[in-house]
């Protein structure tokens, strides 16, 4: 039997599997092959993961063809080169296409590669976003990432999308940008709206007293992460108390939190807005500043939760010396990422006293970025 007959003896449902690898693009030539594998591409499970990347400006084609599979998609996952305006336009017609389509979508991401045009806000995929959440057809989406799509959000779309779907479990929306345009009563309304949600990404900025006071209502659902992105205006706000943090805590002892701090942060407001009850299991200091106080602070309080901690700092003696010590102590370590240079004995004590660790980026020497991370077999 040659090479093609095997292909003409394969089952259906293996076939199926087997193009639910492929990107859009190959799904697209295997649907062309003949009727057999057309059927086989038109199958659901081909579509319920689906990742579009959007990079080249002659892909009108492909994406045209993914019209009649966008009912089919669950979770979709879109890449796109935003410095091409041919591309953000293809990018708003799949949008657009799934706000006029009955569709079953649970998972939307949207990811953003290239630079960022001069003057360019974005406002042609946000409005699209808003028409998915204006669509006349029900929706159900139950996870939302905009991590990587770097455009102000503001109270309106995450109110938008609070009031369009209930069953929102996972809401990501600390996005990096310079201005954090979502207050603190956007996500109350979210928070009510969605009773279900269990994760969420924020700016530090949009977190207040009220917010945790709604997150320890007796009717609240478990609640088990928080995504805080800390950036320069945050000097202008009051911190979370310690009182709040425990009361959190407390009402969902399955909660953790994932703090970054962006190197805009004043060193002056770090220490203010770190408490020692925040079950903290992500930690990265992005400050390019001195930071040994900061991770003796980490190594006393957050030994029992810390699973990952990205430090940008600067070398010294005091910084290996502590560093040594918090291996000691935060034994339940899977990474750690130091982009300075450290001593052999801090490499020594990674390896030695945390058995879950599974990468690391400790060098010895200055080397040309990025640094790559050793992984532990």
């Amino acid at each position: 039997m040659s090479v093609g007959d095997i292909w003409n003896v394969i089952p259906e449902e293996i076939l199926s599997h087997i193009f639910c690898y492929l990107p859009l693009k190959d799904r697209h030539a295997a649907f062309q092959v003949c009727r057999r594998w057309a059927v086989a591409v038109s199958a659901s499970s081909v579509w319920n993961f689906t990742e579009v990347s959007c990079k080249d400006e002659d892909e009108d084609g492909t994406l045209q063809s993914l019209h009649q599979f966008l009912n089919l998609i669950k979770h979709l996952k879109i890449v796109f080169d935003q410095s091409k305006e041919v591309i953000r336009r293809n990018v708003s017609q799949i949008l657009d296409m799934l706000a006029q389509q009955n569709h079953k979508l649970q998972a939307l991401c949207i990811a953003c590669t290239g630079e960022n045009p001069y003057f360019y806000a974005g406002q042609d995929i946000l409005q699209s976003i808003r028409n998915i959440c204006h669509s006349e057809t029900k929706i159900n989406l139950q996870k939302i990432d905009l991590r990587q799509m770097p455009f102000t959000l503001d109270d309106g779309i995450v109110e938008l999308i609070a009031s369009s779907s209930p069953n929102l479990r996972t809401l990501f929306i600390n996005n990096r940008t310079l201005v954090c345009n979502v207050k603190p009563e956007a996500i109350i309304k979210l928070l009510r709206e969605c009773p279900k949600l269990s994760t969420l990404g924020v700016y530090y900025a949009s977190l207040s007293e009220d917010v945790f006071l709604e997150l320890v209502k007796p009717k609240r659902e478990p609640f088990s992460c928080l995504d805080i992105f800390c950036e320069r205006l945050d000097k202008y706000i009051p911190v979370i108390t310690e009182e709040l943090w425990a009361a959190v805590s407390a009402r969902h002892p399955q909660l953790h939190v994932e703090l970054e701090f962006e190197h805009t942060v004043p060193a002056w407001k770090i220490p203010r807005i770190l408490k020692p009850n925040i079950p903290v299991t992500t930690l990265q200091l992005n400050t390019f500043t001195y930071m040994v106080n900061q991770v003796r602070f980490v190594t006393s309080n957050y030994s029992r939760s810390l699973e990952r901690l990205v430090l940008h700092t600067t070398p010294s003696d005091d910084l290996d010396f502590s560093l040594i010590d918090l291996a000691k102590k935060c034994v339940r370590l899977k990474e750690v990422h130091c982009y300075c240079t450290v001593s052999q004995a801090v490499i020594e004590a990674f390896l030695s006293h945390c058995p879950d660790l599974k990468r690391y980026t400790l060098k010895l020497t200055k080397e040309r970025h990025p640094w790559q991370p050793v992984i532990v077999s």
